[in-house]
């Protein structure tokens, strides 16, 4: 009998063990929706105050290792704006086209941009954004702007073809990512270049994973389901859509 109750015990403690993470410090649960949107803001906050712009206005995390970043401004000091869907922009001072062209919501961009994806996630009883993955990385993987992406406007013969390859009645949700088209209009691209080699960034976007993929199903195979995204950019020669000749 005392071997059973032993057998009993032990597995209890296995059973109790798995339930943990690798870390007693990063606490991993399943967050209801209202708990996400609570997470996610707690978490851009977080990124606000522990990131700045380098000299080129690329997004940058301060080291706490070195005093060379101690003078620099963090994004929460910028003048920040926070729409009601939860988006987050910074137009950054000194940056802008002038005059520049307004970007229509179906328009064809060209789209200069370093952008990374987060979960926010709590540890030590701290909201932060972990687990990043680039999404998009111009500057580093081919030096020129995405071109038309899908995940700004994608086009009706994209989703039609997706719809009759695949037996489906996906929409446009399924490709764009609304809160980059929310905050984009309060910007402007450069109307007299396709492409400047010196680039500059011209702000930040912060879409929490509500005004992303939420947890809908999208192109990305679910991958991106919970997660925000964070858009550093510069914007080039902006064209009206042919619409609705796009295809």
């Amino acid at each position: 009998m005392k071997k059973i109750l032993l057998g009993v015990a032990l597995s209890v403690a296995v059973l109790q063990g798995c339930k943990k993470d690798n870390t007693d410090d990063e606490e991993v649960v399943q967050l209801t929706v209202e708990e996400q949107k609570d997470y996610d803001d707690a978490a851009a906050l977080d990124f606000l105050n522990t990131h700045y712009l380098n000299s080129k206005g690329v997004i940058t995390a301060f080291d706490d290792t070195t005093e060379t970043d101690n003078n620099e401004k963090k994004l929460a000091d910028y003048n920040y704006v926070k729409l009601p869907s939860g988006v987050i922009y910074i137009v950054r001072p000194g940056a802008q086209p002038d005059p520049g062209k307004t970007i229509g919501t179906t328009d064809i961009i060209s789209f200069f941009n370093v952008t990374k994806t987060y979960t926010a996630t709590k540890v030590n009883d701290k909201i932060t954004f972990s687990n990043e993955t680039t999404f998009v990385n111009n500057v580093v993987n081919s030096g020129v702007p995405s071109v038309d992406p899908a995940y700004y406007y994608v086009k009706s013969s994209v989703i039609k073809a997706y719809n009759t390859a695949n037996n489906t009645s996906v929409g446009r949700s399924f490709y764009e990512i609304e809160g980059l088209q929310e905050a984009l209009k309060f910007f402007k691209s450069y109307d007299n270049l396709d492409f400047a080699s010196d680039y500059n960034m011209q702000g930040v976007i912060i879409v929490p994973s509500r005004a992303a993929f939420g947890r809908d199903d999208n192109i990305y195979s679910n991958n991106y389901n919970n997660r925000s995204f964070v858009f550093n950019f510069q914007l080039y020669n902006t064209k009206t859509r042919a619409i609705p000749a796009e295809d």
